[in-house]
């Protein structure tokens, strides 16, 4: 009974987190119909975007103990973003101004860190943190990079579900406008680590409410 309880359990915890973070992330790439403050949201969203990968993909790394489980959480958000960025498309939007977040790659260095540090909890929040916080903001650029023309793109298609008072003006020079990348990553480094640990604590909750 308890092998059954727990199965079910895992798979139930795993559908909430995944389905959840991928809807509390699904709008991260919007930072690029924000063109008059484009910085300052991506500096926000790779933060919140960090939040819901190292605390998903941890938990569920964790309480499998396989290394890999972390990647194949990240290919989950990743497809359920894409299905989702498809209703975009079927709005009118160009493919090129699609934005899907990157989570992958840094999935697939939690994932290391974990298999290096022979699955040793603690190494994992420290150095899985550090790596998560520090590289999704950089590979989350090429988002940027790829969009042809974001503001142009944003006047002609306006987002319908943004107020009037939120649609893409000229753009201003924002506090975050020089180095969105080093303050997402900065601030990553630090926070992924207590969201890195906060991961590990919901495996640990979830056992003992199991075995009660």
């Amino acid at each position: 009974l308890m092998v059954w309880l727990r199965r079910c359990t895992h798979y139930l915890f795993i559908v909430v987190v995944a389905v959840n973070s991928t809807l509390l992330t699904i709008n991260a790439g919007d930072y690029i119909f924000y063109t008059d403050w484009a910085w300052t949201p991506f500096t926000v969203f790779s933060i919140s975007q960090t939040l819901m990968l190292a605390v998903g993909a941890t938990y569920y790394l964790t309480f499998t103990g396989v290394p890999g489980t972390a990647t194949y959480y990240g290919l989950i958000m990743t497809v359920y973003t894409w299905v989702a960025k498809g209703a975009w498309f079927a709005l009118g939007y160009p493919y090129d101004f699609i934005v899907t977040p990157i989570w992958l790659p840094s999935a697939m260095l939690l994932d290391l860190a974990y298999w290096a540090t022979k699955k040793n909890k603690h190494s994992l929040i420290l150095f899985g943190g550090v790596l998560v916080g520090m590289s999704l903001p950089l590979f989350n650029m090429v988002n940027l990079i790829t969009v042809a023309d974001p503001l142009e793109t944003a006047f002609k298609y306006p987002r319908p579900t943004l107020p009037p008072y939120m649609t893409p003006i000229e753009p201003q020079v924002g506090k975050f406008y020089n180095s969105p990348v080093a303050l997402g990553a900065g601030a990553g480094a630090v926070l992924s680590v207590t969201f890195t640990a906060l991961g590990c604590k919901l495996n640990t909750w979830t056992y003992r409410w199991m075995a009660a």
